[in-house]
């Protein structure tokens, strides 16, 4: 066991801390005093995500340090070497952690927030979401430890345990709740909500899109709900996006896709259907162009070989 208590691999630094293995949903919620840290001379095989609650923490990834302060996400990725600790002179460091892979649609949401090296700071997360990333890490934290198909134990998580989530639907539930966290402290720089000067109706009608891209959304039906016609609406997104909106559709559609193959066992006949895809054949060839790969072999990829 590490001094922080995470389970580990053969692989250590200097002061004996195994880095976590990969394939792993591994988190827990420390409170450390002045003198805690843990140095990671080649990295780790994971992702390693830190929330801060209260306190101070430093964290360093190759040539790149920070410091976490209450409402930070910290993300560094796998691979370089790093390593955190209570900052100096601050009383303690109360702080989430999570050891995972990461999705790859995750990295578009945290590009903004790269720091350099592979450490990843945001410290713009609203007020307002902190306590909705509080509770998501507490039912992270509860899925990880769920027997089974039985009920999740109590939210609560105390100082110290650490879960790891060892079955399939454990692992999804704690990703979800992961995913839930990254999206919520990322979503400020969207492209949908950053984009200056961009006329309202466009973004209303980005906005429908996203919202539920696997609809049967037409040139049309579009402008219809942003009150344009459909000739003024086509010439006006394309202007303003840089592409039409049948094209920016089709975008939308392949990243849902993207996000069903990753988080769901669903066919991929279905996973067409549910992303608006009215044949399983175009869908399988314009997925093959944007992801470089087909659906069935992005999934494995994904999680690492054909899933059971």
């Amino acid at each position: 066991m590490r001094a922080d208590g995470l389970p580990g691999t053969a692989e250590h630094g200097p002061d004996g801390d195994p880095a976590p293995p990969p394939g792993l949903v591994v988190l827990g919620h420390f409170d450390q005093p002045p003198g805690y840290g843990v140095n990671r001379p080649r990295g780790s095989a994971s992702w390693l995500f830190t929330w801060t609650t209260k306190g101070r923490g430093r964290l360093w990834q190759g040539g790149v340090q920070t410091s976490a302060g209450a409402g930070h996400l910290v993300v560094l990725a796998p691979g370089t070497p790093h390593g955190y600790a209570v900052e100096p002179g601050a009383r303690r460091w109360r702080f989430w952690w999570a050891h995972c892979q990461a999705r790859p649609s995750w990295a578009a949401w945290l590009r903004p927030y790269d720091a350099g090296d592979g450490l990843y700071v945001v410290t713009s997360a609203p007020a307002g979401v902190h306590g909705r990333v509080e509770a998501a890490f507490r039912r992270m934290h509860a899925d990880a430890r769920r027997p089974g198909a039985g009920a999740p134990p109590d939210a609560a998580a105390p100082d110290g345990q650490i879960a790891v989530a060892h079955g399939s639907a454990a692992r999804e539930l704690a990703l979800c709740a992961l995913e839930e966290i990254v999206l919520l402290t990322t979503a400020g720089a969207r492209p949908a909500t950053a984009r200056v000067g961009l006329d309202t109706r466009i973004h209303r009608a980005q906005e429908l899109i996203d919202a539920d891209p696997g609809a049967p959304h037409t040139v049309r039906s579009l402008a219809g709900q942003v009150s344009l016609s459909p000739s003024r609406f086509a010439h006006l997104f394309s202007r303003q996006l840089g592409q039409s909106p049948m094209r920016a559709l089709r975008e939308a559609r392949l990243r849902h896709a993207a996000r069903l193959l990753e988080a769901t066992d669903l066919p991929v006949e279905r996973v067409a259907t549910a992303s608006g895809f009215a044949s399983p054949f175009h869908f399988n060839r314009v997925f093959r162009e944007r992801y470089g790969t087909p659906p069935g072999a992005y999934r494995n990829a994904v999680h690492g070989g054909p899933r059971d």
